[in-house]
């Protein structure tokens, strides 16, 4: 059995979907990824969707979970991706890996469609960055 690495944000709509799509698509079967939020907004924003097909990621299954869901599953590690500081990252409990990686929400971007589309593929890239880099470090053999 895998280890089950949970990402976890406050809304569960944007920054931890992504963050599970290219974890999941850049570490294989090494690991189990899920995705939850604290305070989950319900959906997966349809943006994050977008821009994520953009890069051959589909999240159009995914769907916005508590992380109370997962309370009684063994997790191996969690990380946390909340960016702004006037938001609640969620901690779990238990004795896991904790990471904390922050993003900006690109759930809050104004302007028109376009530049707030642009922040989501900003936001996108800089996860991609961060979780491939995680994923190459998990094929080296180094701990989670």
């Amino acid at each position: 059995m895998n280890p089950n690495v949970l990402i976890l944000c406050t809304g569960n709509s944007c920054r931890s979907h992504m963050a599970e799509g290219v974890l999941r698509a850049a570490a294989g079967d090494l690991v189990e990824v899920h995705s939850a939020g604290s305070k989950p907004a319900g959906y997966v924003h349809p943006k994050a969707i977008q821009v994520m097909k953009e890069i051959g990621v589909d999240l159009s299954g995914h769907v916005s979970k508590h992380m109370n869901d997962f309370l009684n599953r063994k997790i191996t590690t969690v990380i946390t991706v909340c960016g702004n500081a006037d938001q609640a990252c969620p901690m779990f409990p238990g004795q896991v890996n904790r990471h904390h990686w922050g993003f900006d929400d690109p759930a809050h971007a104004t302007g028109t469609d376009e530049e707030i589309l642009q922040e989501f593929r900003r936001v996108r890239d800089q996860i991609r960055l961060v979780f491939q880099a995680y994923a190459a470090g998990l094929k080296e053999g180094r701990s989670l």
